[in-house]
C-alpha cells in the first residue's frame, strides 16, 4: 500500500508541476484579466448593480421562492450550493496551509486571484445559463461542457479546403473537461475535504479507545469509523438529486458562514491591536518576503503561487464548476446569473477566507500565538491542519472549545463542498453517458469517501490541486474563445436594464428557449 501511495505521489507531483507552472497560472489569472478589462472592469464600474441584484435583493420573493419544475431551484439555493461546494477546506486550512508556506503576502495574492475570479467566475455563469439546456428528465443541464461544444465548437475559419470549424476541437475539450470534473470531485470534492474533517474531528473530539486502534498504514479506527459515517450521510442527501442537495445547502450554508465569520470578528475584535500590523505584513510579504519563504524574487514566487492555488482551491473561480449548479437556476438572464457568481467569489475569499487568514495573524500578535508573522514559523505543536483550531483556543481556550468549534466549522464547510461536487460530477457523467445513469456516478462518489479517511494529507491535498489545475485548462480556454459573446449579453443587459433602451434580450443560444425565456422574462 505505501508503495503504491509513493507512486501516486511521484507520478502526480510531475503533473501538478506543468498544471501549476507558468502556463497554469498564466492562464488563469490572464484569462480573468482579459475579462475584466473586456467588460470594462464590471465588478467595479457596476459595483452598485450586481451588488443590488445580489445581496441586495436576497430576501425578495423571486430569489428566495422553491421552485416546483423538476430539476430547477431558486437563485438562492443556486448560490448556496454553489457556495456549499466552494466555501470549504480551503476556506480554513487551506488559508493556513497558504500562510504556512507562502507567508503573510500569500494571502494578497489570494486576493488578487479573487479580484479577477469574480470576473471569470461571471462570464462562466453568462455562458452557462446562455447555453444550457434540457436534457431526457426535462432538467437544466449547463457547463463548461455545453459553451465547448456549442460554443467553441461554432467557430468557423478558411482553411485550404474551404470553411471548417472548430466542431472536433471543442468536442474534445468538453470530453477532457468531463473527465477531469468528475477526478476532481474525487479530490476537491471528496478525498481532500473529509481527509480534513476526519483530522479535526479526531483531533478535537478524541475517543481514545477507536483512535488506538491502528488497522494499517497507520490508520486508526477512529478515521474509519467517521469516513464511513460521512459515507452514509452523503448517500442519504446526494442520491435524492439536485433539489435534496441544493434544499439542505440553503439551511447549512448561511448558517455555517454567519456562524463562522461571527466567531473570527470576536478573535479578531480582542486582538484589535495586531490588525493593522497584520494588514502591513499582508501586503509587504507579498512582494518582500521574509527567508523563509525563500526571499527576493524566489520568495514572491513561493507566496505568489500559493495564494493563486488556494486561492483557486477556495473560490473554484476558473474551474468552471459552480456553473453546472448555477444552471438550474430558474433565473432567465445571463447576466443576472453572472452578477451571483461575483458575490460568490466575493463572499468566499473576500470575506471568509480574509476572516481566517486575520485569525491566525492576529492570534496571540504578530510575534506569539499559533504562527509569528514575521519569521514565518508556526507554533510548536501545530501544523497548518490545526492553525485556526489553535488560534481560536488563544481566546476561547476553556475545554478547549475552540479547537471544537473549528471542528465543527470544517465538517460543515467540507460536507457541504462533498455534497456540491457531487453534482458537478454527476452532470460532467450525464453529459458523457447520460441522465438516466447519473446514479451510478453519484454511488462511485460515495465510495472514494472513505479513501479520503485514510490517505495522508498532503498527498489528499496535492492530488486536488492537480485535479483542479487539469480541470482548469479545457475550461479557461472556452472562456476565452467566448468573452466577445460574454461582452455582448453583457452590453445588451446593461443597455435594457440601465440605460432602458428597448432592445431584444439575449437569453439564449437555441432560438426556442431564447422564446420562451422571453415569453417568460417579465414574470421573473
Amino acid at each position: 500500500m505505501e508503495a503504491f501511495l509513493e507512486k501516486v505521489a511521484e507520478i502526480n507531483g510531475s503533473v501538478n508541476g506543468v498544471v501549476w507552472g507558468i502556463f497554469g497560472l498564466a492562464l488563469l489569472i490572464g484569462t480573468g484579466i482579459i475579462v475584466t478589462l473586456s467588460t470594462k472592469v464590471f465588478q467595479v464600474s457596476h459595483l452598485k448593480l450586481w451588488w443590488k441584484n445580489t445581496i441586495g435583493s436576497l430576501f425578495t420573493k423571486d430569489v428566495m421562492k422553491h421552485r416546483k419544475e423538476k430539476g430547477v431551484i431558486s437563485p438562492f439555493q443556486a448560490l448556496c450550493t454553489a457556495l456549499a461546494a466552494t466555501v470549504g477546506t480551503g476556506n480554513i486550512a487551506g488559508v493556513a496551509a497558504a500562510i504556512a508556506i507562502g507567508g503573510a503576502g500569500a494571502v494578497f495574492w489570494m486576493w488578487v486571484a479573487a479580484f479577477f475570479g469574480m470576473m471569470t467566475n461571471y462570464a462562466e455563469n453568462v455562458l452557462g445559463i446562455y447555453f444550457r439546456r434540457k436534457n431526457s428528465e426535462g432538467e437544466w443541464s449547463g457547463g463548461a461542457m455545453y459553451y465547448l461544444q456549442d460554443g467553441v465548437g461554432s467557430y468557423s475559419y478558411k482553411d485550404k479546403h474551404g470553411e471548417a470549424t472548430l466542431k472536433k476541437p471543442g468536442r474534445i475539450l468538453a470530453v477532457l473537461f468531463c473527465i477531469f470534473t468528475m477526478l476532481a470531485s474525487f479530490g476537491i470534492g471528496s478525498m481532500g475535504q473529509v481527509n480534513k474533517i476526519v483530522a479535526n474531528v479526531a483531533s478535537a473530539f478524541d475517543v481514545k479507545s477507536l483512535s488506538s486502534v491502528t488497522l494499517f498504514g497507520g490508520v486508526s479506527l477512529y478515521s474509519v469509523i467517521i469516513g464511513v459515517v460521512i459515507m452514509i450521510l452523503t448517500a442519504v442527501i446526494t442520491l435524492g438529486g439536485v433539489k435534496r442537495i441544493a434544499n439542505v445547502a440553503e439551511k447549512i450554508v448561511p448558517f455555517m458562514v454567519v456562524l463562522f465569520v461571527a466567531g473570527s470578528l470576536v478573535i479578531i475584535g480582542i486582538n484589535y491591536q495586531a490588525i493593522l500590523p497584520a494588514f502591513k505584513a499582508i501586503f509587504v510579504n507579498a512582494f518582500a518576503p521574509e527567508a523563509f519563504v525563500g526571499g527576493g524574487i524566489g520568495g514572491v514566487i513561493v507566496a505568489m503561487t500559493n495564494g493563486f492555488k488556494r486561492g483557486v482551491f477556495s473560490n473554484e473561480a476558473g474551474l468552471g464548476s459552480s456553473v453546472m449548479v448555477h444552471s438550474n437556476s430558474s433565473v432567465k438572464e445571463p447576466v443576472k446569473q453572472g452578477m451571483w457568481g461575483i458575490f460568490e467569489v466575493f463572499a468566499d475569499t473576500m470575506v471568509v477566507c480574509t476572516m481566517t487568514a486575520l485569525v491566525v495573524l492576529t492570534s496571540g500578535g504578530l510575534n506569539g500565538g499559533v504562527f509569528n508573522a514575521q519569521t514565518g514559523e508556526i507554533a510548536k505543536g501545530f501544523t497548518d491542519a490545526t492553525l485556526v483550531g489553535g488560534a481560536f483556543n488563544e481566546v476561547f481556550s476553556w475545554g478547549d472549545i475552540g479547537s471544537k468549534f473549528v471542528a465543527i466549522a470544517m465538517f460543515l464547510f467540507a460536507f457541504t463542498t462533498v455534497l456540491g461536487w457531487s453534482h458537478y460530477g454527476s452532470k460532467a457523467w450525464e453529459y458523457l453517458f447520460g441522465a438516466k445513469t447519473t446514479v451510478v456516478f453519484r454511488i462511485i462518489h460515495v465510495i472514494t469517501i472513505i479513501f479520503g479517511a485514510v490517505l495522508t494529507s498532503s498527498l489528499a491535498w496535492d492530488i486536488s490541486d492537480t485535479f483542479n489545475g487539469l480541470m482548469m485548462i479545457p475550461n479557461l480556454i472556452g472562456v476565452l474563445f467566448m468573452i466577445p459573446l460574454v461582452v455582448k449579453i453583457t452590453k445588451n443587459y446593461v443597455d435594457r436594464k440601465v440605460k432602458k433602451k428597448d432592445l431584444k434580450p439575449i437569453l439564449s443560444y437555441d432560438p426556442d428557449i431564447q422564446a420562451d425565456a422571453e415569453a417568460n422574462l417579465d414574470a421573473e
